[in-house]
C-alpha cells in the first residue's frame, strides 16, 4: 500500500481564503473523501480552533471531526481515512501527541496506506523524523523530539529568505539550519510560504506557488522549483547527533 502525504508551508495565504492557495492540492489528496479527523493540539483552543477549520471547508463539503471530542483519540484515528495536524506551536503540539500515545498508530496506518496525513506548518514539521528543525519557542517539554518520521529528511516550513536590506543582526533562518547541519547529517528543505509537498508512495514532488531550498551538510543550498521531482529524498540516510527516541 501507499503512503499519501499532503504537507503544507502554511495553511493561510495572504488576500486569500483558509487552504484557497492549495484547494486543488487538498481535493486530489482526499481522492472522495468527504470526513477528516483534525488534530488541533498546536493551539490552546481545541474547539475553537476545530469550528474555525470546520467553517473555513464546509463550502468544500469537507466535514471536519476534532479527535479531541473522541473519547479515545487512539480510537479516533484507528477508524479514520484522513487526518489534519493544524499548525501553531510544534512543542506543544508533540508533547499532546506524546501523551495521548498517538505516534505510533499514526505512523503505522500512514505507511501502511490505511491513513491520509496532511500537515500545515507545525503539523507539517511533525511529518519529519525530528521536532528540531521548527521555528517555535519550547513552550512545554515534550519527553523527547521523535515525530511521525513520515519522511526520512527534515522540513523547515515558512522559511524565511534573508532580506540584504534588513539591519537585524540575529540569525537568518538559513544560518539556523546551517547550526543544524553542523550537529546533524540529515537534509533540511526550506519550504517557502505557498508551497507544498505531496507523496504518493515512493513518488514525492514539490508544488504550489513558491519554491523551496534544500540544504545538506558540506554542500551550497539548492533551488527547486514548483513540480520538482524530490522522489530521491525518500532514499537518503540520515545522521543526527543523538538517538531520536527518548525514554
Amino acid at each position: 500500500m501507499a503512503a499519501h502525504v499532503l504537507l503544507l508551508s502554511n495553511s493561510s495565504q495572504p488576500g486569500m481564503n483558509y487552504l484557497e492557495h492549495a484547494m486543488d492540492a487538498l481535493q486530489e489528496f482526499l481522492d472522495g473523501e468527504r470526513t477528516i479527523h483534525f488534530v488541533p493540539y498546536a493551539l490552546a483552543n481545541y474547539d475553537g480552533y476545530t469550528a474555525g477549520i470546520a467553517q473555513a471547508l464546509a463550502p468544500s463539503g469537507i466535514t471536519i471531526r476534532g479527535v479531541h471530542t473522541c473519547a479515545s483519540p487512539r480510537q479516533a484515528i484507528e477508524e479514520a481515512r484522513v487526518l489534519f495536524v493544524g499548525g501553531g506551536n510544534s512543542f506543544r503540539l508533540l508533547k499532546t501527541l506524546q501523551q495521548n500515545d498517538l505516534l505510533d498508530i499514526v505512523r503505522r496506518r500512514v505507511m501502511d496506506g490505511e491513513l491520509r496525513f496532511m500537515g500545515a506548518s507545525a503539523g507539517s514539521n511533525m511529518a519529519c523524523p525530528s521536532l528540531r528543525t521548527t521555528n517555535d519557542m519550547p513552550i512545554v517539554q515534550p519527553r523527547s523530539f521523535e515525530a511521525f518520521g513520515l519522511l526520512p529528511f527534515q522540513i523547515n516550513p515558512h522559511f524565511l529568505d534573508a532580506d540584504p536590506n534588513s539591519t537585524h543582526t540575529g540569525e537568518t533562518r538559513e544560518r539556523r539550519i546551517e547550526e543544524f547541519l553542523e550537529e546533524n547529517d540529515v537534509p533540511v528543505l526550506g519550504m517557502r510560504e505557498g508551497c507544498w509537498l505531496r507523496r504518493n508512495g515512493d513518488t514525492l514532488r514539490l508544488d504550489g506557488m513558491t519554491g523551496a531550498r534544500l540544504f545538506t551538510r558540506n554542500a551550497d543550498p539548492q533551488e527547486y522549483a514548483p513540480r520538482a521531482d524530490l522522489s530521491w529524498l525518500l532514499k537518503v540516510k540520515i545522521s543526527f547527533d543523538q538517538p531520536i527516541k527518548g525514554k
